[in-house]
Order: structure tokens, then sequence, then C-alpha cells
């Protein structure tokens, strides 16, 4: 989709409120801390349910129903091997969608942490003649 500044009004595609409901369960989907760390433990290759369930620290039962939802959306894929199962990444794209998010919330946090620095040009030199007056 392209935004309203990069092309006229008229020329913007309606997008039926049925593919936005799925995107934004998409969204939803991954808006579960417990999910994302699912996730990045997977990202170094699969796993079964008990690994995850010891690296994420998570029970077994939360795990495991994670893994359903993530499966069911096509972001994981599930192997039986004898009586265990593993789960891997079925759509790598999913963390070039996380490192996007990131990469966004590490722009916003810099541009905070140089906004909350003029403050202390307003405290340092204010603190020094408040000594200087006592």
């Amino acid at each position: 989709m392209k935004s309203s500044k990069s092309m006229g009004l008229s020329q913007m595609s309606v997008v039926d409120p049925d593919v936005l409901s799925q995107v934004a369960n998409y969204f939803k989907l991954l808006s579960e801390v417990s999910r994302l760390q699912v996730l990045n433990c997977l990202r170094s290759g699969p796993m079964s349910v008990n690994a995850l369930v010891e690296a994420t620290g998570l029970g077994q039962a939360n795990v495991s129903k994670h893994l359903k939802l993530l499966t069911e959306a096509g972001i994981l894929e599930r192997e039986p091997k004898g009586v265990s199962a593993y789960y891997s990444i079925a759509d790598p794209t999913i963390f070039d969608l996380c490192e996007l998010v990131c990469d966004r919330i590490s722009d916003r946090l810099i541009q905070q942490a140089e906004a909350f620095k003029q403050f202390k040009a307003f405290s340092t030199p204010r603190s020094s003649s408040l000594e200087k007056s006592k």
C-alpha cells in the first residue's frame, strides 16, 4: 500500500475490510511476547517442544498453544520425529518484519535520547551556579 503522500487520493486503492482484518490478525499474532520468544529461539534452527520450554522458561501447555497458533498461521512448520515434534520457521520473512520493527523502535529511542540530552544542558550549568551561590 502506498501512502497518500506518494500518490493522489484519487489513485489510492480501497482495501477490502476482510483483507485488513487478516492483516490485523497477523499482527495480533505477533503482539504476544511469548510468541516472539519462541520465534527468537527458532531463529537458530528447529527445536522440540521440550527444548523450547527450557529455552523460554514458559510452561509446556503455554508453549504448545503458541506453537499451534504460529503453525496455523503458516509461520512455523511442525515435523514429527518419533515421540517428539520439532518446530522450525516456515516463513523466514518473519525476521525481516521483526528487524524492520526493531530498527524503527531503535531509531525512535535514539531520537528520544537526543532530545533528552537537551535537558542536561539546562541542568548542568544551573546546578553549578546554585552551588557557587551557597
